[in-house]
């Protein structure tokens, strides 16, 4: 049975779900439109700050620098310590940069089938076995789209 799972965006959240689906034995693929990880803070002025407490903001297994002192971090320091979390994990071999995902696609069974489930696959899985997920990405360097 094939492992495979997409996640889309390589933020925190993103970061999580990857580590976790490793660690459960799947085969996850990140699609970051970006050319790096969490970009929503590579976008925010150098003078931001995190404007939660560093212990409402963290990874679990896996602490804040001792380097960090500030109650509200640096935009610099939040961007080291979500770095250093995918390094730590080796997250980076799964994160597929510059990959948009412009669309997502179910196609198996009829629509109507579809609405006869009691659980999503009517299996309790999601969608059942029967289709197939279907991916169009965007590279956004060179605007070429694949499957």
């Amino acid at each position: 049975m094939e492992r495979k799972v997409v996640i889309i965006g390589a933020g925190t959240s993103g970061l999580l779900a990857c580590k976790y689906l490793v660690k459960k034995g799947f085969d996850p693929a990140v699609f970051e439109a970006e050319y790096c990880i969490v970009g929503v803070w590579n976008h925010t002025m150098q003078l931001t700050r995190l404007q939660n407490a560093k212990e409402d903001y963290w990874f679990s297994d896996f602490d804040w620098p001792a380097s960090v002192q500030e109650k509200f971090p640096s935009h610099t320091e939040i961007l080291d310590y979500v770095e250093s979390y995918a390094q730590h994990f080796n997250l980076y071999p799964y994160i597929k940069f510059h990959s948009k995902v412009i669309s997502l696609n179910y196609v198996g069974v009829s629509f109507e089938e579809m609405k006869t489930w009691d659980l999503w696959g009517g299996t309790g899985t999601a969608f059942g076995s029967k289709g197939k997920r279907h991916i169009t990405v965007l590279d956004t360097e060179t605007n070429a789209t694949g499957k």
